[in-house]
């Protein structure tokens, strides 16, 4: 009961962010999950494919909830996300198949350079040149795949990389962070199949997983998204959006590293 309490908890923590944002807060939940996993004694060497495949999954509920929530503020530009879903999808299933041959410490070593680069991203927060412009449908579906590649090997919906992205080509902020939260549902569907797929006969994966998805994890999780979810949502749409990137950033960084050495020397 107490490791249910600690996933609601959890959710009800990163739900906020991914509400604020327009990610599915996989950055976040990956490294705490590890912590947990690990705390739970899982098996060492699947603890960061449970963490992943759980991440994943939880971000389809999560995207779902943040959608409508940025939709309602018409934020989400649905003519980018027609155009990078098929490559989307492509990708993060792919990356998915990659990891399954990975060992955990190189996923892990993955995850910390993705996250350090991401964040260093965000604080700099460079403006970019004011001719630059979204690419066309083939540069966009090339870009997305690589994309998904990446979410799935780290666990994420994509936010991190596709916000930064489509801001350095000129998209309004507020437009990046809702059409970032729609670009994560195909990512996280994509990716909860190939990690369950994948984890599927594995020896030694506690009770109750699906493949490399903790169920306990994702009920609790959930739960808690649907909660705050829409408060982050809100929160977008009235604070300052570059300071609250800012802070993330410095979280993702204490994450990171935190998890890099609990991977290696926990």
């Amino acid at each position: 009961m107490d490791w249910w309490i600690a996933y609601l908890l959890l959710g009800l923590f990163v739900g906020l962010f991914a509400g604020m944002l327009g990610i599915g807060g996989g950055m976040l939940l990956v490294p705490l999950l590890v912590f947990m996993f690990s705390a739970q004694d899982f098996p060492a060497d699947r603890v960061l494919h449970l963490a992943l495949g759980t991440s994943l999954t939880t971000i389809v509920f999560t995207s779902l909830s943040s959608i409508r929530a940025h939709h309602m503020h018409g934020a989400v530009r649905w003519d980018i996300f027609r155009t990078a879903a098929a490559g989307l999808v492509i990708g993060t299933l792919l990356g998915a198949f990659i990891a399954d041959w990975l060992d955990t410490r190189f996923l892990a070593v993955v995850f910390v350079v993705f996250v350090s680069y991401s964040a260093t991203q965000m604080i700099m927060g460079k403006k970019p040149a004011p001719s630059r412009r979204l690419p066309g449908p083939a540069g966009m579906s090339a870009g997305s795949a690589l994309v998904g590649v990446i979410s799935s090997l780290v666990g994420a919906g994509g936010g991190v990389v596709s916000i930064p992205l489509m801001v350095m080509c000129n998209v309004p902020i507020r437009n990046a962070v809702g059409t970032s939260a729609a670009l994560g549902l195909p990512i996280a569907l994509a990716g909860a199949a190939g990690y369950a797929y994948t984890g599927l006969g594995q020896q030694g994966l506690p009770p109750m997983s699906l493949g490399y998805v903790y169920l306990p994890a994702l009920t609790g999780i959930v739960v808690g998204t649907f909660i705050t979810v829409p408060f982050g949502a809100r929160l977008a749409h009235t604070m300052p959006v570059t300071l609250l990137k800012r802070i993330f950033a410095l979280i993702l960084f204490a994450l990171a590293g935190r998890m890099l050495w609990s991977v290696f020397y926990g």
